[in-house]
């Protein structure tokens, strides 16, 4: 996890909900429907929608709608499961939608990120 006090954050862009940290991101080369999406470890101030198996550009997957746990905006989604080998390294992470987060610089006020880390291992 991102040191709360310094790292660049990403937010809603709806509401300014804080929702991850750049040293989560695993990678900026995803595409999303709408655009470039980046995958990131680790996400905080999300809620899930259904899961549900889904034909994606990479094969099937088990995935969940992320949304931003204040406003409801929808931001993504998370892989739940990867049915092809290639793509196991994907379970668990969080995909969010370039276009739908905004960047904030560092000092972020420990006092707007509560409890909420989302991480369930």
């Amino acid at each position: 996890m991102a040191d709360f006090m310094g790292s660049k954050a990403y937010c809603c862009f709806k509401c300014q909900n804080l929702v991850a940290f750049h040293d989560d991101i695993v990678s900026k080369d995803f595409q999303a429907t709408s655009g470039r999406a980046f995958l990131f470890s680790h996400a905080m101030n999300i809620s899930l929608g259904e899961k549900e198996d889904r034909q994606l550009l990479t094969g099937l997957h088990t995935v969940a709608d992320v949304y931003c746990s204040e406003c409801g905006e929808e931001l993504g989604w998370k892989y739940i499961k990867a049915y092809e080998e290639s793509q196991k390294y994907k379970e668990g992470k969080i995909v969010l939608e370039k276009f739908k987060i905004v960047v904030r610089g560092g000092n972020i006020i420990k006092n707007n990120i509560e409890n909420n880390y989302y991480d369930d291992d």
